[in-house]
């Protein structure tokens, strides 16, 4: 059975798995899912990934974080750009999650990667989602 929105599955598994307290969330994966769990592990909202080979497909698993006493490192998570719905931003106005505390997530033509890095680059690109 094929997903119209892998990206929103993965991030609604990622939320669902955070407010529950489980410790791994697996998922089908994909390319950029790869590059997604790449940067959530890079700027610290997860504890890391790995893909893990498979048939039919290969599966990714996160390991989410948590820090003293069970606080989540994950406060938040928005898919912003839908399929029905394309979110593209220049990169003169690419979105502040929580006035720089948050990261969003944007898809370009050089790869997935933060607003940070895609402001130090000037590029715009899809906005996929924002997390905090």
């Amino acid at each position: 059975m094929s997903m119209t929105d892998p990206i929103a599955d993965m991030l609604t598994r990622v939320r669902n798995a955070n407010s529950a307290g489980k410790q791994t969330v697996s998922m089908p994966s994909s390319k950029k899912l790869v590059e997604i769990a790449r940067i959530m592990d890079q700027e610290g909202y997860i504890a890391g990934y790995e893909v893990i080979d498979g048939q039919p497909r290969a599966t990714l698993e996160i390991t989410l974080k948590y820090g003293d006493k069970k606080a989540k490192t994950i406060r938040g998570i928005k898919r912003i750009s839908k399929p029905g719905l394309r979110i593209y931003a220049g990169k003169d106005e690419l979105p502040r999650v929580l006035g720089g505390l948050g990261t969003a997530i944007i898809s370009t033509s050089s790869g997935v990667m933060t607003d940070r890095d895609a402001r130090k680059k000037g590029i715009g690109g899809e906005v996929v989602a924002f997390i905090w």
